[in-house]
């Protein structure tokens, strides 16, 4: 399996599993409240998007990636175009960030 097509099915997992918010808003509520593990943010999302997540994640010392299109990262986890997820899962995130971190 591809190593991206491995991430999207993770993603899908998390979000079955209900270990997963998307959506600015959740996402930013997850970082804010502690209790996302990983954040994901899209690579085609705005670079004022982009700034603001990873402000957010490095002042609250949360792993933040960019990866995958919002058209991709929505259809991983059965939605419409996600720009930010949040997984909330630790064991889940770890799986997540070792495979982000391989590509």
């Amino acid at each position: 399996m591809k190593r991206m097509d491995r991430i999207l099915s993770l993603l899908s997992l998390s979000a079955k599993g209900r270990n997963l918010v998307s959506g600015e808003f959740l996402a930013e509520k997850a970082i804010k409240e502690g209790t996302a593990k990983v954040v994901i943010v899209s690579e085609d999302a705005s670079e004022n998007t982009k700034k603001h997540f990873r402000d957010m994640c490095n002042y609250r010392k949360i792993p933040v990636f960019f990866y995958a299109t919002k058209e991709e990262l929505g259809k991983a986890i059965g939605r419409e175009m996600r720009a930010s997820l949040a997984v909330t899962d630790a064991g889940m995130a770890a799986n997540i960030i070792g495979h982000l971190e391989e590509r």
